[in-house]
């Protein structure tokens, strides 16, 4: 299946939610008399209440219409007005920095528990393996056993190392010993998973920071990523989760799992106009090759896909 058939089935909930109603609003708005207001209030107050159903989040949703009203001129497509403007919020960023040569590229992977964490990590490994990269996965999610053996089966399966410690080992050595392993083997980019954590527990978040610190004296400029793993179908409840770890790991992407569960696909809108977060991949299932790499194109595209 090609990538955009990917995305568009992975977001065919919320296309399904958004584009018959969007219809019935472009259609009464084509029908008015538009003569000297191209877009007039009823129009953009259903316009809004319709992204805002599917969780683009208010303060995206008002600078859509905003934008909308003020572009829209006789004659042009609503529909061509609304992609351009969630194009504008989502447009793709620059990728991560590269580290300096001879050194790995060192991923850190973060999230609470129960987003699809781990899986991630072995869909990521699994994603850089198919780029022609030879990835290595660090097991530092030393609390949960079952973390542990989950990605050494995953691991197994597509044919990448795992580093690993006892459980209730000290995360940040794991780290450590898998940083050393991946220079002596020349694997890149290293993956680390770490513990599911609440942002609410200071204690874990510190966690974070230590890892954070040894990556970096370990290796230059690492860590070269953090990636947050926020479930689609949590919604903007994910935001709150968002806003602490930005400040406890420096986040610098997000991977939004689980986008294929949810009727508000729109989240991605929210998080990167309120957060100011790249969107890095979107989980769109449960197989190795469900992590697709965030196009902004793709992701409007689908978004507002006809003929469902």
């Amino acid at each position: 299946m090609g990538l955009l058939s990917r995305v568009r089935d992975g977001l065919r909930r919320t296309a399904q939610q958004l584009v018959g109603r969007f219809d019935d609003i472009a259609r009464r708005a084509d029908t008015a008399d538009r003569r000297r207001i191209p877009v007039d209030a009823e129009t953009a107050e259903a316009l809004e209440e319709l992204l805002i159903s599917a969780d683009v989040g208010v303060a995206a949703a008002s600078r859509i219409v905003s934008g909308v009203t003020a572009r829209a001129r006789r004659g042009e497509s609503l529909r061509d007005l609304v992609k351009d403007e969630l194009r504008a919020i989502v447009g793709d960023d620059p990728t991560a920095p590269a580290p300096p040569a001879g050194n790995p590229t060192v991923v850190l992977v973060v999230g609470v528990n129960g987003t699809g964490k781990t899986t991630t990590v072995a869909k990521l490994a699994n994603l850089a393996k198919a780029q022609g990269l030879d990835p290595l996965v660090c097991a530092a999610d030393t609390f949960r056993a079952a973390a542990v053996e989950q990605l050494e089966i995953w691991a197994h399966r597509i044919g990448v190392d795992v580093i690993r410690a006892r459980d209730g080992s000290d995360p940040a050595a794991v780290v450590f010993d898998a940083l050393a392993a991946g220079r002596a083997r020349g694997r890149s980019p290293i993956i680390v998973d770490t513990a599911g954590r609440l942002h609410t527990r200071a204690n874990l978040m510190q966690e974070l920071e230590k890892i954070r610190r040894i990556a970096a004296r370990e290796v230059a400029g690492a860590p070269h990523e953090v990636l947050l793993v926020l479930d689609a179908t949590v919604g903007q409840n994910g935001l709150a989760q968002a806003r602490e770890f930005m400040a406890s790991a420096g986040v610098t992407g997000v991977v939004l799992a689980k986008i294929d569960g949810t009727a508000k696909g729109g989240i991605a809108v929210a998080i990167a106009h309120d957060l100011r977060l790249p969107i890095r991949y979107l989980g769109v299932g449960e197989s190795m090759d469900d992590l697709v790499v965030f196009s902004a194109n793709e992701y409007v595209d689908a978004l507002f896909e006809e003929g469902w």
